[in-house]
């Protein structure tokens, strides 16, 4: 004879997260190597990717590199190379924030909350493997930028292990944007809408900066905004540890003190908004 069992015992089985740091980290990494596999096999988003800082090297340095004035030094295409990479190779990591929040707006359309909801898996490690795997992509993008950079006569001048750390500097802040990015994806409501929300808010924050002209060229009451700005302390740190300083740095705190500044900038946007971003997950797959 054949019991039945009770409404209650019908229905999906409540799954538990997994908790604790390494199976976070375990979790994250098995989502990195999706979205890894996801970018080898549409390798249109890498290409494309690199051709928007390749072509802002290009027309920068040599349609516009003859007519910037750098303080202490007299206008010309080698001269502005070496004052505009810092800011390009800071605009491409800082831009990858609109690949970030257009990735995780798709994901969120396509249903892939629902999906990872029934596993047993850490909730922030969604969040932290497409924000790592946004980081791979990046780091392979700086490296191609620097090689054309190359070509077009930049050059390093205080050492490998300086411009390593610049380079980590880069990565670091491009990292600290992609949690931007995430925020940006989980709260709007197609990845169109992503990709305009996370670039928007880029363009001032890029131009009212160091990265393109000197700070001292705009009104008085703006060039405190663009001192303080995260964005122009990465570049002034990058500048100085390239050895593409033109000059001593501006005469104020945050340029004094760019690579402390740059580092302080990443870490306070990193923490703030992947807890905002994880907040925002749990509410939206609860």
């Amino acid at each position: 004879m054949t019991t039945a069992l009770p409404d209650a015992a019908i229905g999906p089985v409540p799954v538990t997260p997994r908790r604790g740091v390494p199976a976070m980290l375990h979790d994250s990494w098995v989502v990195a190597k999706r979205n890894l596999r996801r970018m080898t096999r549409i390798p249109e988003i890498v290409v494309f990717g690199l051709m928007q800082p390749v072509m802002f090297v290009l027309l920068f340095s040599y349609v516009m590199g003859g007519a910037i004035a750098i303080p202490g030094a007299t206008p010309s295409h080698e001269v502005y190379i070496e004052y505009l990479m810092a800011g390009i190779f800071a605009q491409t990591v800082t831009f990858a924030v609109a690949g970030a929040s257009a990735g995780i707006a798709e994901d969120m359309t396509k249903g892939l909350v629902d999906r990872f909801r029934s596993l047993p898996m850490s909730r922030a490690a969604v969040l932290t493997g497409r924000t790592l795997a946004d980081l791979v992509q990046t780091a392979i993008t700086v490296v191609v930028l620097a090689l054309v950079a190359l070509l077009v006569g930049w050059r390093i001048h205080d050492g490998f292990l300086k411009a390593l750390a610049a380079f980590g500097l880069l990565l670091l802040l491009g990292y600290a944007f992609s949690w931007i990015g995430a925020l940006i994806g989980l709260s709007v409501r197609s990845p169109e809408a992503a990709t305009s929300a996370g670039l928007i808010w880029l363009f001032p924050l890029t131009f009212i900066s160091n990265a393109f002209v000197p700070v001292s060229s705009m009104p008085g009451w703006l060039q405190p905004i663009a001192y303080w700005n995260p964005f122009s302390a990465t570049v002034q740190a990058c500048r100085s540890l390239f050895g593409n300083q033109l000059g001593p740095a501006p005469d104020v705190w945050p340029m004094q003190h760019a690579v402390l500044v740059s580092i302080g900038w990443s870490v306070i946007i990193t923490v703030l908004f992947s807890w905002l971003s994880v907040r925002k997950y749990r509410r939206a797959a609860g």
